[in-house]
Parts: structure tokens; sequence; C-alpha cells
């Protein structure tokens, strides 16, 4: 690849390396992505900028930032990265591409609560495979490949994705026996509004869909806000007060007690999201249908409404 007869060749591995600089935006952790020190890295970015005979980034405090020629090289660099990723995939024999790593990203509650209690079996059936998990889909970007798997709590809507539900799953309400016993019987979302309410910190909402409080109690804000669904659930236990949590959550303790389940019944959903071009089909495909098959075998705890 050259761009005239005078230009000196270029290397895959200098475009792999600048297109982790361009996702990572700073050379150190565009380093650490590929496993190679630092000045490694920045030799390969001087040697494509060279081969070019032309700057693809300004160097600023903040990172790396791409000139006009380093976004137009975005382009033809990402088609020549799925060409290949194709290639790689196609001539792979099956069983070495069922070993490697998969970096799967999941809302904390899930990963925490479910899926973290799956790995066993996996392991078992995938030994050769490593997998890295985030507990915090909002962290990374599918789009700049920081991830292999996000599960998502909305449809991403845009962007090179494939997009396939994963599952349904309820939230009710639910206080601890402490902090119920404390106060006279609740049974009707008045009583229930006026006690004290767990909640998101409005702008910090993981998504416009977990504004259900509002759904169940209208303008009634919350006494406590949270910012995430795990100290929500252990200010639950400890007896604050009420809160709206995922029932595949609450089941595992035995403090807490469901209250008015037919008038609090709301349900989400679980989306399983990867590149349109996955640098690891067979490994990703192989997480892919684990997944389903999991949360499909335990729908009774994640719909136990719908179950009963």
């Amino acid at each position: 690849m050259c761009a005239n007869s005078h230009t000196k060749h270029f290397q895959w591995d200098d475009l792999r390396s600048f297109l982790a600089v361009v996702r990572t935006g700073r050379l150190t952790a565009a380093a650490l992505q590929l496993q190679i020190d630092h000045s490694t890295l920045s030799r390969r970015i001087a040697a494509l900028e060279k081969a070019l005979r032309t700057k693809l980034f300004d160097r600023q405090p903040t990172g790396y930032v791409l000139t006009p020629a380093g976004e137009r090289l975005v382009v033809e660099a990402e088609e020549i990265e799925r060409l290949a990723i194709r290639i790689s995939s196609e001539l792979s024999e099956a069983s070495d591409r069922m070993s490697g790593a998969i970096r799967l990203a999941t809302p904390e509650g899930f990963g925490t609560y479910f899926f973290s209690r799956q790995l066993r079996s996996f392991s078992m059936t995938y030994p050769e495979v490593t997998l890295e998990l985030i507990a915090n889909p909002g962290a990374v970007s599918l789009t700049k490949r920081q991830a292999d798997i996000a599960i998502t709590m909305s449809r991403p809507e845009s962007g090179p994705l494939r997009v396939q539900k994963l599952g349904d799953y309820e939230y009710g309400l639910y206080g601890s026996t402490t902090f119920l016993a404390s106060r006279p019987p609740i049974d009707s979302v008045d009583d229930a509004r006026s006690c004290r309410l767990i909640g998101y910190i409005p702008d910090l909402l993981p998504t416009p869909e977990h504004d259900y409080l509002k759904d169940v109690f209208g303008a009634r804000e919350a006494d406590l806000k949270i910012s995430n669904i795990l100290t929500q659930l252990s200010a639950t236990i400890a007896g604050y007060g009420l809160c709206v949590l995922p029932c595949f959550m609450a089941v595992n303790h035995s403090g807490l007690v469901r209250i008015l389940q037919k008038q609090v019944h709301i349900t989400r959903s679980y989306w399983i999201v990867t590149h349109s071009a996955a640098r690891a089909p067979a490994r990703v495909k192989a997480l892919q249908d684990f997944l389903l098959d999991v949360v499909k075998a335990n729908r009774s705890i994640f719909l136990p409404t719908s179950a009963n």
C-alpha cells in the first residue's frame, strides 16, 4: 500500500495503532490496549505519518486530536480492519476461534446478580475462552470496538451495530421486613407515597426508561437519591425506605418483601449489542447463545409475575 511511487510502504500494524489512538484519544491508553510499550506505539504512528507524508494527529495536552487528513484516513483504515477481520475469521479453524478473550459490558445489576453466577457453566463449556467483564455498558463504545458485546438497558438506534433482544425483566416495589414492621400496613400506592422513597438522581438516570418512580408516584420525588442500583438495593435492605428494584436482584435477599405487586408491576428489556463486524465472530456468537439460553432458563426470576 503506498500513496505514490516515492512513498514508503506502511504496515497493517501501523494502521491498527492509528485506530487504537483514534479510539482512546491517548497514546498511553492505546499502548495498553495493544499490549505494546509507549515508545513502540509512538514509532508506529511516526512511521505511518512518514509513509503517508502527512500529519495525522495534533498532539495536545488533553490527548491526540485528528487532523483533517487523519479524519479521512479513519474511514479507509476501518474498512481495511473489517476486511482483515473477515479474512481472519474465515480462514481460522473453529477450534482456534474458540480460544482467546471476549470483553463483555453489562449493567451492574445484571452482571453482579445474574451473569457472574453463570460464569462457571460458561467456562466449563469453553475452557479456552477468557472473559473480561465491564459492569457498566455506558463506559465503553462498541462503535470504537472497546468491547465485543454489550448488554444494554435501551435499544441502540444508530451505528454499525447488531441488536438482539435478550429478554424482559420485571421491577417491583420492595421494603425491608424491619422497615415494614415499623409502619402501618401499606395497602395502596397512596400509603406507599407517604413512606420514605429511594430512587435515582434524576440527571444521572442510566436510561430514560429508568424514570419509573414517576410512573408509580407521579411528581413525588425520592427522599434518598442514589446514582446506582446496587447502592439503592443496599439502602433498602438497611431499612431506609421503599424502592423499586429488579425482581431478579431482590429475590436473593430474604429480608426484602415485595408489596403492592398488582399495582406496581413494571417491565423493561435487556438487549444484546455487537459490532456489525465482530472481531471474533465464533466466540462472540457462542457467548450470545449462552446468554440467551441462561436468561430463558431463568425466566421465572426475571418475570416472576408472569411465571406465577
